[in-house]
């Protein structure tokens, strides 16, 4: 393992670096602008914020620089429930500024490239930041342009083509819903890994309840179309979910991976991953669409951090890379094979910090991530299954009873406490996942 690291710890300061070495600088010449920083976090979505707040919290002022070129921060596991019109896109977002931590610089650039021999990364803006410490939070990029037709049919009015992963699309949803009255309605899942796994199904699960509301159900064909081979990873919920599926009359047809949209025609086609070159080309009058993902292309590019998928390489326990000590990743940027979630950032936060802090100190690292990830399976507009597990996709679960029934107690903390916990408590650094609520449930459930 590569120990590299610089003797001392430096401070945040800026450096004005000229192309000559003359004092005189006409206005045509360019100013690169270098920085350096004790622990630089690219990326200020769940997991950056968490790690930047807890890190300038201990570190103290101007030692942390956040590199993140976003003027907003989304609340992403929100956007299922925008779809269904149970909450509004202005009420999932708030300014980065605000929720960054105040220690902590932000420089509104996006990263170029990364240099981990070098400890610097480069930025859009022409700056060169050099690190003593580096934590890649860069989460996953949406590759909707690779779906032949997609595009197209996301952005030209009555298509009927709808997506919650984006906040330039989710809106759309609901909009959608509320122009079906009858046909196919077609939901997906694609032949890759992605964030929030059971997104795709839930805001199937919230259509079907729609239309039951409106008393349309009995004119539409609910399908969802999924690539894996598997209604849900984990067998205890996916047992409940096949239950939820047939009870609503929901086709469910596995293996089964979007190639292309033709909204011309309403058609969209699907290759059977189960007999590879198989097509079927099915007409919608409503499809809604869960997009490709990659690692970002910048983290892909740099072969010395990332694996050949392009996330960062990292122990699957320490969340240390396994050839730069210097370096951790946290999220979904991270090789690790768990399911990406906000949960599963929060789990990893304590981990992360605790490490990272003790490579800083010159201490052994203690702490290890167990795959927990948290996805609360939202089945309409009062109910929710609870599913928790680790990575060997076992269940980990916080209360004592049944989380794989469908409850309205578990769809209210989804709505209502889980915003509330996102906002206050792990953006400010103080949310490490339930492991602790767990632990405390279960003694009290040996006492009685």
């Amino acid at each position: 393992m590569n120990r590299r690291l610089p003797g001392t710890l430096r401070s945040c300061r800026r450096l004005l670096v000229a192309p000559t070495l003359t004092r005189s600088l006409s206005t045509t010449h360019k100013l690169f602008e270098r920085q350096e920083c004790q622990v630089l976090v690219v990326g200020g979505g769940t997991g950056g914020c968490a790690m930047a707040a807890k890190l300038s919290s201990r570190l103290g002022s101007n030692k942390v620089i956040v590199l993140e070129p976003e003027e907003k921060h989304y609340y992403q596991p929100m956007f299922t429930l925008i779809g269904g019109g149970m909450k509004r896109l202005d009420q999932s977002h708030r300014q980065m500024g605000d929720v960054l931590p105040k220690k902590a610089k932000w420089i509104q650039e996006s990263a170029l490239n990364f240099d981990p021999d070098k400890n610097e990364v480069s930025t859009s803006g022409g700056k060169t930041i050099a690190y003593d410490f580096l934590v890649i939070a860069t989460g996953m990029q949406l590759k909707y342009e690779k779906i032949p037709g997609l595009v197209q049919a996301l952005e030209a009015p009555k298509t009927n083509v709808c997506s919650i992963y984006s906040p330039k699309y989710v809106d759309n949803v609901y909009d959608c819903l509320r122009k079906t009255y009858r046909g196919n309605v077609i939901f997906t899942f694609p032949h890759c890994p992605i964030k929030c796994a059971g997104a795709p199904q839930k805001i199937a699960y919230i259509a079907e309840h729609y239309f039951r509301k409106m008393g349309r159900r009995d004119q539409l064909n609910i399908i969802y179309n999924t690539s894996l081979p598997v209604i849900f990873g984990v067998k205890q919920y996916a047992d409940a979910l096949w239950k939820v599926a047939k009870k609503r009359n929901i086709n469910v047809n596995v293996n089964r991976n979007l190639v292309e949209v033709r909204p011309e025609d309403s058609i969209a086609v699907f290759e059977d991953l189960a007999e590879p070159g198989k097509l079927y080309e099915e007409v919608y009058s409503m499809l809604h669409v869960c997009p490709p993902m990659t690692a970002p292309d910048v983290i892909a590019n740099c072969k010395q951090l990332a694996t050949e998928s392009g996330f960062v390489d990292v122990d699957a326990a320490t969340l240390q890379h396994k050839k730069y000590s210097n370096v951790f990743a946290i999220g979904d940027s991270a090789c690790t094979p768990n399911s990406k979630t906000a949960a599963a950032a929060a789990a990893q936060s304590p981990v992360v910090f605790k490490n990272l802090m003790a490579v800083i100190e010159g201490k052994k690292l203690t702490e290890a991530y167990d795959g927990y990830a948290s996805c609360p399976l939202v089945t309409g507009y009062s109910t929710c299954i609870l599913a928790e597990f680790d990575y060997s996709l076992a269940p980990l679960e916080t209360f004592p009873f049944d989380q794989a029934k469908e409850r309205y107690t578990m769809f209210i903390m989804k709505k209502t406490f889980m915003p509330i916990l996102y906002w206050q408590l792990m953006m400010r650094g103080y949310w490490n996942g339930p492991a602790t609520m767990r632990k405390v449930l279960s003694i009290l459930k040996l006492k009685k």
